[in-house]
């Protein structure tokens, strides 16, 4: 038997032969001197001396492994079977010898308050995941409600809007109410762009994956962001990853998104600016970079830009971030901002460069909000 298959034999041992061992060495090497002492001392009988020592190692090993047993097997085997409980999801369970005032039952009392401490743990995420299905299923109350609410609205709307656009024909064009009907005009067209943006909100469609190029998805909105700024002293930038294989993403989705940050970038902007995008990787995803040399964000509201109706513009919805947030968590990624007043806005989008077939049918059936 060789060194390394010996190590193994030795590692596979059970304790109580790891412990035993050594006691029997440490035994026969001192009855081994005795029966050497006895034998050149000359002592009468050392016959009967070596057997009393031998009947004494007998008896000194029994009792070590009779304490060995009692100290160390029972609260292991204990702890197993408490072990096979907590495993079997029973969280009431505790070790006895945790009353011990040696290391054993500092180890049992450790190991109770860790059982505690997972107990509480899962008492709070119970709590939590109670609380997070009843506002979502609230959540997917208003959702409808708003979603029938803004189609009933819808309607009557665009009956307005052709009353406003009849009425404009027939004022005469020195008449000073045009510019009142220019007015009600562009207020039914915010109601609608509201209403449009409200709908996509509460009923937004499943993304459709397959593999295309990131850089055309976000080349087509920054093409959309120049003509809003052809006017303008504003440059919309977007810097290329031709190396960049392509991306598991709904292209539609995607420009939405993209076109979104863009154009909230160009509104941030009072004079001249820029608006760039570039498009990077970082490992297995696709990072994509929207800053713009603005006015920023205050730090009381960045952390709730994302939130739904919030918004820091006089004619914003407040659902565009919201929707963004939406349409990137539901391809499987993140969406961060960073900004600072007087310093700009900057929005980091990653997405993962491949997804999972199963990953991408869960997506597909369930809509994302």
């Amino acid at each position: 038997m060789n060194l390394p298959s010996i190590v193994r034999w030795a590692t596979g041992m059970r304790w109580q032969w790891k412990v035993f061992i050594p006691i029997v060495v440490v035994l026969f090497l001192s009855l081994s001197m005795i029966a050497l002492m006895v034998y050149n001392l000359d002592l009468p009988n050392p016959t009967w001396i070596l057997f009393a020592a031998l009947a004494f190692a007998v008896l000194l090993c029994f009792v070590l492994l009779s304490v060995l047993l009692v100290l160390v097997e029972q609260p292991l085997e204990e702890l197993m079977r408490t072990i096979a409980r907590v495993r079997r999801d029973d969280l009431s369970a505790r070790v006895d010898f945790a009353s011990r005032e040696d290391d054993i039952g500092k180890l049992g009392r450790q190991f109770n308050e860790m059982i505690e401490k997972l107990e509480a743990s899962r008492k709070t995420i119970e709590e939590l995941h109670r609380k997070d299905m009843g506002r979502a299923e609230h959540l997917a109350t208003l959702g409808e409600l708003a979603a029938g609410l803004a189609h009933e609205i819808r309607n009557p709307l665009a009956g307005i809007a052709g009353v406003v656009d009849v009425m404009g024909r027939e004022l005469p064009p020195q008449s000073a109410s045009r510019a009142v009907l220019d007015d009600v005009r562009n207020e039914v067209l915010h109601i609608q762009d509201i209403l449009n943006d409200l709908l996509s909100y509460a009923r937004p469609r499943p993304p459709t994956f397959h593999p295309a190029d990131l850089n055309i998805t976000i080349e087509q909105a920054a093409t959309l962001a120049k003509q809003q700024v052809r006017t303008r002293p504003i440059q919309v930038l977007f810097t290329p990853n031709l190396s960049l294989p392509p991306v598991c993403h709904d292209p539609a989705l995607i420009q939405q998104v993209v076109l979104n940050l863009l154009l909230n970038g160009i509104q941030a902007i009072s004079n001249e600016g820029a608006v760039e995008v570039s498009l990077t990787r970082e490992e297995r995803n696709a990072l994509i970079v929207v800053k713009d040399n603005g006015k920023g964000i205050s730090p009381e509201a960045l952390p709730k830009i994302f939130k739904p109706f919030f918004t820091t513009r006089k004619e914003g919805t407040g659902l565009g971030l919201s929707l963004a947030n939406g349409i990137v968590r539901s391809h499987g990624g993140t969406i961060e901002a960073r900004s600072a007043l007087g310093e700009g806005t900057q929005f980091r989008i990653q997405l993962p460069i491949e997804r999972p077939a199963l990953d991408q049918q869960e997506s597909a059936a369930t809509p994302w909000g």
